[in-house]
């Protein structure tokens, strides 16, 4: 079976996890805007879960503010599916 992203339901999601990284070090999404040199829109979208398209250089810039892996932030999920069938 051939992979194919025209179908959304089929390849899975990323999921943002900054609200729980800055959270539990107690920083505030206009703390994390300064600290990183990023507009507070920018940081309130990934706060939110909502950004659409990653940009590497803020992801650096938020690795380096937390002392955290680009994986404490992002984790993929896998497509919910049913028991593929044998060929």
């Amino acid at each position: 079976m051939e992979k194919s992203v025209l179908k959304r339901e089929e390849y899975g999601s990323l999921d943002l996890h900054l609200r729980e990284q800055m959270d539990r070090r107690g920083i505030t999404r206009g703390e994390m805007a300064r600290q990183t040199a990023t507009r507070f829109e920018v940081i309130d979208k990934w706060y939110k879960g909502s950004v659409e398209r990653l940009d590497l250089d803020v992801l650096a810039r938020i690795c380096y503010v937390l002392d955290c892996e680009p994986c404490d932030l992002l984790e993929y999920r896998r497509p919910d599916r049913k028991a593929r069938p044998e060929i």
